[in-house]
Parts: structure tokens; sequence; C-alpha cells
């Protein structure tokens, strides 16, 4: 059922002691009712992020997670790994997982199935780079990421997932999609799903926007009938900041 839902993507900042601040300062900000509240940290930080947002309205996900159970793979982590410490919800997909670690549809569809295996939430990016788009290819890249990592799913999946639109050119640039882009791309996605299973499901899931939102543009994005909410970067790592993300959405 589609919900509003911000999401604070920390990436690879914040050590212990900044997390634990910034989860703080985070709780002493009077946030909008009705909207749903994530954060995801560093996965050094995600048990301490568990205890400290116990009692607040703040989710916990995990950024990443691999696609097997256990076994030699060195530095990673198992989705059962993440639950056993209170980490339900994991972001897969993100473009800087699929740039620099060479991560594509198949390998992203294992780690969906993984989590979905374990009743884990996933929170699912894909987008296009400004090649892309300049081109003219950006429907067809955004089709290609759904249905090579998701469409082989059941229509009961989608009650554990969120989608996430990223643009990559507007990831970290300043550049900012605009309000009028973000809706005809996500108009367009609900389009393709709907294709792919049936009307209802399509106007059901959620379906985030991940492109360089701030709390001067974040109203007008979130906004646009199609947009659920956002996937937000830097802006996240600043509790005002993120705060007022979250409270300028229209609910």
């Amino acid at each position: 059922m589609r919900r509003p839902l911000v999401a604070g993507n920390w990436k690879m900042n914040c050590d212990k002691q900044e997390s634990a601040d910034l989860i703080a300062a985070l709780k002493s900000e009077t946030l909008k009712e009705g909207v749903e509240v994530m954060i995801a940290p560093t996965f050094v930080n995600l048990a301490a992020a568990v205890d400290h947002t116990a009692g607040a309205a703040i989710g916990v996900a995990a950024q990443n997670m691999h696609q097997n159970a256990s076994g030699a793979y060195t530095g990673e982590i198992s989705g059962a790994m993440l639950k056993s410490i209170g980490v339900e919800t994991v972001i897969l997909g993100h473009s800087e997982r699929r740039a620099y670690f060479g991560e594509d549809e198949a390998l992203l569809a294992d780690k969906v199935k993984a989590a979905l295996a374990l009743g884990m939430q996933v929170i699912f990016c894909f987008g296009e780079v400004i090649e892309d788009r300049r081109a003219g290819k950006h429907f067809d890249v955004v089709a290609a990421q759904l249905k090579g990592a998701l469409y082989d799913l059941d229509e009961a999946a989608y009650e554990q997932i969120v989608l996430a639109y990223e643009p990559v050119w507007a990831i970290g640039t300043g550049e900012t999609a605009s309000p009028e882009q973000a809706q005809e791309m996500h108009a367009f996605i609900r389009s393709n799903m709907a294709e792919r299973y049936n009307e209802q499901l399509a106007q059901n899931v959620t379906i985030l926007y991940g492109g360089s939102v701030k709390p001067n543009n974040a109203g007008e994005i979130f906004g646009q009938p199609d947009v659920d909410g956002g996937l937000i970067g830097g802006a996240s790592l600043k509790a005002d900041s993120f705060a007022a993300i979250i409270n300028a959405f229209p609910v």
C-alpha cells in the first residue's frame, strides 16, 4: 500500500559518535506525523542505531546485503545477520553499488529474493545515467532494470518492496530532475508495472524519488501525484535539513 516515506541514506559517512549525535539531533526535531522515516547508517553503526532509535518513530535500514545466507565471502553481511540485530529493511541496487561494485540485474534479483525470503523489506533503487537521458533512452533503461531484477516475482512480493527511482545524473551533482521530470518517470514506472502485473498493484506500490532533494525543493517534488517520498543522501546528514525535507511532505 502506498505510504509517505522519507529515507536517509548516510552512505560511508558518520563514525560511531557522529551517528549517535545525528540520531539524537533527529529525535529532538518535530517530525510531521503520517510520514514514515528511516535512516541507513553504515554497517558498523547499525546495531547502535537500532538501540538509539528504540521507542522513536525512526526505522533503521541497511545499505546493502549479500545474496547468500553464509559462507566464505570475506567482508560481506548476510540478511540473517541484519535481522539478528533488529534491521528489517535493506537498500538494494543503489547506483553507487551498480557503478563502483559492478552489481547488475542478475545479482540484484538474487539479493532481492534473499531479502524477501527472510521477510525483509527492500528499497530497490534504479535509474538512468546522463548519457541515457540525453539519448532519450531513460524509459527503456528503467524498464529493463525493473524487468531484469523484479519482474519474475509474484504480486505478493510487492508487499515487501519499495521502489526508489534515482536519476543518476542528479545524485551528488547539484542537478535535480524537475518536479515534472520526476512525475513523468514515476508515472511511467506505474504504467510499466501495470503492463507486467495489473493497475491495482501499480497504484499501490510506493515509489520514492532520489536525486539531490533539498528542503527548498522537497515540497514541490513530494507534491507530485505519483511521488510517494524520497531517498535522501547528503541532506540527511544534518538533522535540521533532513527534518525540513520530512516536514515538507504535503500530508
